[in-house]
């Protein structure tokens, strides 16, 4: 006879109760506007609609829910800002785990670096004893239009977005390679993406060559960019290699955040 299909395993409450939050969470996201209705929670997690509703309205009840128009369910955004506080958190710390071996591996200086306006800042590095860099890049704001991490952190971003990003920004003062407009920037970002990596060479200054992968958190959004760099000389013969750990440690970082269908 043939078997029937088998039943998901039993969980206690509070592993029902974390079993609905990251299905809401895959289903609704931070910037959806509608909520997931019961049925659609039952279906994605494969359980039993009345277990699931009587989950549902006992998060309700403790205020970790919110519920719209329709009657659909979402997350609190408290979640989404204590989340946000750990993702912060384990940026550092497991980012600066993964910029040691991806430093080893390389023997480049490595870095995380975030978007601040129109600048990205260096918020983790790791510069191995051989680097001839000189001083800490932490805290430190570089122009975002002609800079690995800006590339990278810019990832997802629409035209638009990124014209907004740039409003009132001159083109002007960097590297001998650095783009000479928006729309060649942009160009450049597309060239990254059907790579996978960024590859930005004496954009930012004379000599100065690296790479950098974006890094996602658990809404699937770019939150930050790993990079690799170094001397152009040592680099550029190197840079299908050093992209390709590049990405690897991006996606190692992004996956350890939570975040969703990372390659």
């Amino acid at each position: 006879m043939p078997q029937s299909p088998a039943m998901p395993p039993a969980l206690s409450s509070m592993g029902r109760g974390f079993e609905v939050i990251g299905a809401l969470a895959a289903l609704t996201g931070s910037s959806s506007q509608n909520g997931a209705s019961v049925t659609a929670v039952a279906e994605h997690l494969g359980r039993d609609r009345s277990q699931v509703s009587r989950t549902l309205a006992a998060l309700d009840r403790r205020g970790y829910l919110t519920r719209d128009g329709g009657r659909g369910y979402r997350l609190s955004w408290a979640w989404y800002a204590q989340a946000q506080e750990i993702t912060a958190v384990r940026l550092r710390t497991e980012g600066l785990s993964l910029l040691d071996e991806l430093a080893d591996a390389t023997g480049e200086s490595c870095f995380i670096g975030v978007l601040h306006g129109a600048d990205t800042v260096t918020v983790v590095e790791s510069i191995p004893a051989t680097s001839r860099m000189i001083g800490s890049w932490i805290g430190r704001a570089y122009p975002a239009w002609c800079s690995d991490a800006g590339r990278a952190v810019l990832w997802d971003a629409d035209d638009e977005e990124i014209r907004d990003v740039f409003t009132g920004i001159r083109f002007t003062g960097a590297g001998p390679n650095a783009p000479a407009s928006l729309e060649v920037f942009l160009e450049r970002l597309r060239d990254s993406k059907e790579r996978g990596y960024a590859i930005v060479d004496e954009e930012a200054e004379a000599g100065l060559f690296s790479v950098s992968a974006p890094v996602r958190d658990f809404r699937g959004e770019v939150i930050a960019a790993v990079q690799v760099v170094g001397e152009r000389r040592a680099l550029v013969a190197r840079a299908t290699e050093v992209g390709g750990r590049c990405r690897i440690a991006a996606d190692r970082l992004s996956t350890l955040l939570g975040a969703p269908d990372v390659r």
